[in-house]
């Protein structure tokens, strides 16, 4: 095969896995076969004892279909950077998005070349799982943590398919993504070569593995009842332009904006309001928040609804007479330390007030990779008006209580993507997910869409209702199976309402977390070990 050919296969898997890829409708089981192609190009790289460098070419190519695949489904990356830093800043670190996962999943292709030089076909397959799936995780544990592009994650278009997520997460749906590829690819070749029954074995077993998974996770939504007592929530979209809310429009007039929407929808009984994230656009000082005009009005609102609770979002700031966290900044002319904070705050008709701050922060917009490696810089950023450390954040998941009882898991943004940690906040008692986000900043692209999509997957894997407020759309209800039961339009000024589900069910997913993943990367160090050891230490007899 010619180098051209090994590169146009490469191309055809990420056509397929674009083409697969949320929100496309109904196209979610091209995951399980997008694989082949680029399979076929990396197989015939190996096979190639004519090729001088063989990794290079097999590194090339996994590397030219993944930042295709990647650019093409994660374009909005630059729409948003663009819109506030212009075309010369957006370019450059957009690329950091677009090639950071593709260098990664690359670098699982490259592993499992090296790999088969040592160890037979089988064994090998099960390093490139290991090795592609622990790459997937790295990507959600380290400081340029941005799992977007998590091959589970694809199912989100199709959640009849991910019912079983409940016991395995996404890492659960990108094993059966590769399980599926390698088997179709290796079932293929069987066809070609053999003869007889033989040249099926591996088609059947492709078939098996295909076909159990569906049927689980079919018979699992069908039979599937909502479990828990009904509350009434409402969910408000003030659609209020977030490069405008800063600077254009008066805290006081979105104040009323949140509150009118709130009291149109409402009932007597409704006992949660959901308001996006940073709907006050005022930075209160949270040891002081009850001596605040935010808070007044808020209680003011809150006051005609007898059981009832808000969530909102707001920009909170704490202040430190020493550096008490590494986010903190140092401000000169007060002597004194500040923390800014992307919070989900709590309120009702109590003195009491609850905050979470954001935690899963985007790495080099809200938060400097690596503050503690970083750290020594400190005042070359203090000079500049800023930190190392960014926004301040807080270190576990949390759970807002009301005086009811109800536990809410507060999920703001772009943390809806982490199913471990919002299965934490499950485990502590959360009964509900509460999703805030404001998706403004990217435009009308697909991000928004896939990033309401991927709450599904959250649902199922906690059995949890989730309701989604987003300051521009799209806002939701989403049951505990994943149907999307109500949703607003994109860039609307509305608010919904809807009984939801309070579930106490805990699910093995939720007890165990991404388990799964650890123990493939367990296996991904040991696979990655034989490569050296048998290279330098250990070398095969020739």
């Amino acid at each position: 095969m010619k180098k051209r050919q090994t590169y146009l296969l490469a191309l055809l898997s990420a056509f397929l896995l674009w083409l697969a890829w949320p929100p496309m409708p109904f196209t979610a089981p091209l995951l399980l076969f997008g694989l082949i192609p680029l399979l076929f190009a990396v197989d015939d790289i190996m096979a190639n004892q004519e090729i001088k460098k063989r990794g290079k070419r097999v590194f090339l190519a996994a590397g030219l279909c993944f930042l295709v695949w990647n650019t093409a489904s994660i374009y909005w990356v630059y729409n948003a950077i663009s819109a506030y830093n212009g075309a010369a800043v957006a370019l450059p670190v957009s690329l950091i998005p677009f090639g950071l996962g593709a260098l990664l999943m690359t670098f699982a292709f490259w592993l499992y070349y090296r790999l088969r030089i040592y160890v037979n076909k089988t064994m090998a397959y099960l390093g490139l799982i290991s090795f592609y799936i622990a790459l997937e995780y790295l990507q959600q544990s380290w400081d340029l943590a941005f799992p977007w592009m998590t091959l589970g994650n694809g199912l989100a278009g199709m959640h009849q398919l991910a019912q079983w997520y409940d016991h395995t997460g996404v890492y659960g749906g990108s094993l059966w993504i590769l399980l599926s590829n390698v088997l179709a690819f290796e079932a293929i070749k069987q066809f070609r070569s053999d003869t007889g029954l033989a040249r099926v074995k591996i088609l059947c077993i492709w078939l098996l593995i295909l076909v159990i998974p569906i049927g689980i996770s079919l018979n699992k939504y069908y039979r599937a009842t909502e479990k828990g007592t009904p509350s009434n929530v409402v969910v408000v979209q003030p659609n209020i332009d977030p490069y405008q809310k800063l600077e254009f429009i008066p805290p006081a007039e979105q104040m009323s904006i949140l509150t009118h929407l709130s009291d149109s929808v409402a009932q007597v009984n409704t006992e949660y309001f959901i308001w996006p994230e940073t709907a006050i656009p005022s930075y209160d000082d949270e040891e002081r928040i009850r001596q605040s005009t935010t808070f007044t009005t808020l209680q003011n609102f809150i006051s005609k609804y007898k059981n009832g609770t808000l969530i909102t979002g707001i920009e909170s700031t704490r202040f430190y007479p020493e550096k008490k966290t590494l986010s903190a900044q140092y401000d000169p002319q007060r002597n004194i330390f500040i923390d800014h904070f992307n919070t989900a705050m709590q309120v009702e008709n109590s003195a009491n007030v609850q905050f979470y701050h954001k935690s899963k922060l985007v790495p080099g917009v809200e938060k400097m990779p690596f503050p503690k490696v970083f750290s020594f810089l400190d005042g070359v950023f203090a000079q500049l008006g800023g930190a190392v450390g960014g926004w301040g954040w807080q270190d576990e998941p949390g759970v807002l209580y009301a005086q009811s009882g109800i536990g809410a898991a507060p999920v703001v943004c772009y943390e809806s993507l982490w199913g471990d940690w919002i299965g934490r906040s499950v485990k502590e008692g959360a009964q509900f997910i509460a999703i805030i986000t404001n998706d403004g900043w990217w435009g009308n692209t697909s991000g928004k869409d896939q990033h309401m999509l991927y709450a599904k997957l959250r649902a199922i894997e906690t059995h949890r209702d989730v309701v989604r407020s987003a300051n521009t759309g799209i806002s939701c209800f989403i049951n505990q199976r994943g149907d999307v039961l109500q949703k607003t339009e994109w860039w609307t000024r509305t608010a919904i309402k809807s009984d939801i589900h309070l579930n106490d069910e805990i699910t093995f997913y939720v007890k165990s977390g991404d388990v799964m993943a650890k123990l493939l990367c367990v296996l991904a160090v040991i696979f990655s070990l034989i490569i050296p050891f048998r290279k330098w230490i250990k070398p095969l007899k020739k």
